[in-house]
């Protein structure tokens, strides 16, 4: 293809270019015609903004008095792009830039159609007294609404272009003066070696971002707050956006940074430590309250008061199988009622989950498929799992519970076979 520096003849260098995006319907080249002279705009119908274009383009077209005062007014113009090489135009074409030849000279502007930009409400993250606008899917419109709540100069922006398909724009957000240059030297690295044919969230680049394949725990944090984002940069972290996404990154990230509400911030200090306090119960609830229920059941029940050592054996008087067995039955059906409430419709996921765990509870325990005392541990274990406020530590948290009920049945069989090999053994002799 004729390169652009050798000025071409635009009608010819814009028939190449259309036949590259062709037969897709909504390429377009039109001719703008002034007197003897013409200018020729190439764009996608779908992905530029009509009204913007009429406005900024066109209609200036037929009001300037010469094509150098158009050429002009074109090169003046806020949006305009600067064409890095003739192989990058269909990719911008795409993104919603329109290409103007005049007199030789091609020009690049941005009027893409942005139909994401509406600041959505707070949903991961609700709060009482914080602000309550979330970000938006349109990468602009967040960095908009990180400039309005962090007014320093030494806030930095920046832009890095995606090698996937989608080529979507990456943002790099950070302090100057409180960052710490080798964690924003190793964030540059890991996304500039990102190696993916498909990125579309925040939370799929997560996962090529922790480093690890089959980690756990979450070594970035995932947020919906533009607050939380302001008190991280003063902080000191790194904010990563994509554009497309409504979420954010947040690196690097230790395990406390899980536990804090942005509500903490709105609160008196007492308060504040109050509701931590049950933060952490709620985590040490969720994390070990079915283990310690199998290990004092099945083989510590010396540790109970004798009221309270009889009461849990009185319960489970006819359940058919071993303590460890009647947790995870019940724990799996608590997981499947929480899927169930995410992926129902709004308007019967609350009444369907509701109604669903009430029959599911009262009919186990009349067909002594499980006790009393049963139902009220795993209660408190799905009550206490949503205390954790960053849904990605709440589910690490609810599957490590499942390795600890694990270490606990397979200890207690351990001992249970030791203790009848120990007996078979005094007894044989």
């Amino acid at each position: 293809m004729t390169n652009l520096k050798e000025k071409p003849n635009p009608p010819k260098l814009m028939s190449e270019l259309k036949e590259q995006l062709s037969p897709s319907f909504d390429v377009l080249l039109i001719p703008l015609q002034l007197e003897e002279e013409a200018a020729f705009l190439l764009y996608l119908k779908t992905a530029v903004d009509g009204d913007k274009l009429q406005n900024m383009i066109i209609k200036p077209f037929f009001e300037m008095k010469s094509m150098q005062h158009y050429a002009s007014y074109v090169q003046s113009s806020p949006d305009i792009l600067e064409i890095k090489s003739e192989e990058k135009i269909p990719l911008e074409l795409t993104k919603g830039s329109v290409l103007i030849a005049v007199q030789h000279q091609f020009f690049l502007i941005d009027v893409k159609k942005v139909n994401t930009s509406t600041v959505q409400q707070t949903l991961m993250e609700p709060t009482v007294y914080g602000p309550q606008q979330a970000l938006s899917e349109d990468i602009l419109t967040n960095l908009n609404i990180i400039r309005h709540r962090y007014k320093e100069p030494t806030l930095k922006i920046e832009i890095l272009e995606l090698k996937d398909k989608t080529h979507n724009d990456i943002a790099i957000i950070y302090d100057d003066q409180t960052v710490k240059p080798a964690i924003l030297k190793t964030i540059r690295k890991r996304l500039e070696g990102l190696d993916s044919p498909l990125i579309q969230s925040a939370g799929e680049l997560q996962l090529y971002l922790n480093g690890k394949k089959f980690t756990l725990f979450p070594t970035l944090m995932l947020t919906e707050r533009p607050d939380r984002i302001c008190y991280n940069l003063d902080a000191g972290k790194v904010i990563i956006m994509i554009d497309g996404s409504p979420h954010a990154l947040i690196a690097p990230v230790v395990f406390f940074d899980f536990m804090v509400s942005m509500e903490d911030n709105y609160h008196l200090f007492w308060i504040t430590s109050f509701t931590l306090v049950l933060r952490y119960f709620g985590l040490i609830t969720c994390l070990i309250l079915p283990a310690l229920y199998v290990a004092i059941t099945s083989y510590n029940p010396d540790i109970f008061r004798t009221e309270l050592a009889l009461t849990v054996a009185g319960s489970r008087i006819g359940v058919p199988y071993p303590s460890f067995i009647e947790v995870l039955f019940m724990l799996i059906f608590m997981e499947l009622l929480t899927e169930a409430s995410i992926r129902l419709p709004k308007a019967i996921s609350a009444t369907a989950t509701t109604v669903g765990g009430l029959i599911l509870g009262s009919a186990a325990t009349e067909a002594a498929l499980t006790s009393n005392i049963m139902i009220i541990i795993v209660s408190a274990v799905a009550i206490s799992s949503f205390v954790i406020p960053i849904n990605e530590m709440s589910f690490s948290i609810r599957f490590c519970r499942y390795i600890l009920l694990a270490f606990t049945t397979f200890f207690w069989y351990s001992r249970f076979h030791i203790g009848l090999f120990r007996d078979s053994y005094v007894f044989n002799k």
